[in-house]
Order: structure tokens, then C-alpha cells, then sequence
């Protein structure tokens, strides 16, 4: 089967961000709770405020119909979990829609603007890549170890590099 590249760089980002909640399952609340300068807000807020942005630029294309996860300062790691597998599974079904044409320009009522689809495909990629950096950031600051969340890593998971 002939995956296209930008299915694989949606599953990159998603496999990403659950391995940064992996991560993030060992911090304690406080932990969860710390940021840096520069940084959209705190771990756990960030973190939320990803997987919220991917159900918003999956449901512009209709993949997503429940309201958009809630970026609180109490919102859960397993209620961000939930979330992300339901992006999972819309992404998977965004790329099995045979009639769509990611160049033809399309309504999203949300942003309450006309668009080529390739724009939020792209910009869920983007975005979801810059706030996990900052996570990690904000690890790192506070001496807490960050995943390798690059796509070599992914690439080695997925056995698609092989090494001599």
C-alpha cells in the first residue's frame, strides 16, 4: 500500500504527542503544573491545548462532532489520553475519504472562513510539533528528562530506518 507522506507526518505528530503524555503520566501533579518563559502555559495546559487544536482542525472536515476537549487547569492526563485517541482515529479516516481533494477549497464554519484543506492539515502538523517542543522545554528547565519525540524515533519504532 502506497501510505501518503503527509498521512505518516499526522501519524508522526500524533504518535508524538502520546508519547509525550507517556512521559508526562511520571510527573506528579505539581510537575504537571510547571512552565518556563516563552512557553504557551504549563505542561498540563499545553498538553490539553494540542490535542484541542487537532479535534478543531479535524473537525473542520467533519471527522469530529462532540465539543473540543477543555483546556483547564484540572483537565486530566486520561482525559487528554481519550482525546487523543479519538484524533487517532480521525486522522486514519481523513486520509480514507476517496473524494477528498486537498487542494480544492472547502468551508470552515468554525473559522468561519473559506480554505484550501492542505492549511489545516498542515497547520495540525506545525502546531502540535512547536507546543511539544516547548513541553520539552519545560522539562528541561526544571532538570526532568524529555523525550526523543523526532521523526528519526518514530521512524526507528516504525522500522522504517534500518541501520548497518
Amino acid at each position: 500500500m502506497n501510505t501518503p507522506p503527509m498521512l505518516r507526518q499526522l501519524r508522526h505528530d500524533v504518535w508524538a504527542t502520546g508519547r509525550l503524555l507517556e512521559r508526562c503520566r511520571a510527573l506528579n501533579e505539581g510537575q504537571l503544573d510547571l512552565t518556563a518563559p516563552g512557553t504557551y502555559g504549563t505542561i498540563r495546559r499545553t498538553l490539553a491545548h494540542i490535542v484541542r487544536a487537532d479535534e478543531g482542525y479535524l473537525h473542520g472536515f467533519g471527522l469530529t462532532h462532540e465539543p473540543l476537549l477543555e483546556v483547564t487547569d484540572t483537565v486530566t492526563l486520561d482525559q487528554i489520553e481519550e482525546r487523543l485517541t479519538n484524533v487517532r482515529e480521525a486522522v486514519e479516516g481523513l486520509f480514507g475519504a476517496r473524494d477528498l481533494d486537498f487542494d480544492r477549497r472547502m468551508r470552515d464554519e468554525r473559522r468561519k472562513t473559506d480554505l484550501d484543506p492542505w492549511v489545516l492539515v498542515t497547520q495540525f502538523a506545525h502546531h502540535g510539533s512547536d507546543h511539544r517542543s516547548q513541553i520539552n522545554t519545560i522539562l528541561s528547565v526544571h532538570g526532568l528528562e524529555a523525550p526523543n519525540l523526532d521523526v528519526w524515533a518514530y521512524a526507528d519504532e516504525e522500522h522504517a530506518v534500518v541501520r548497518s
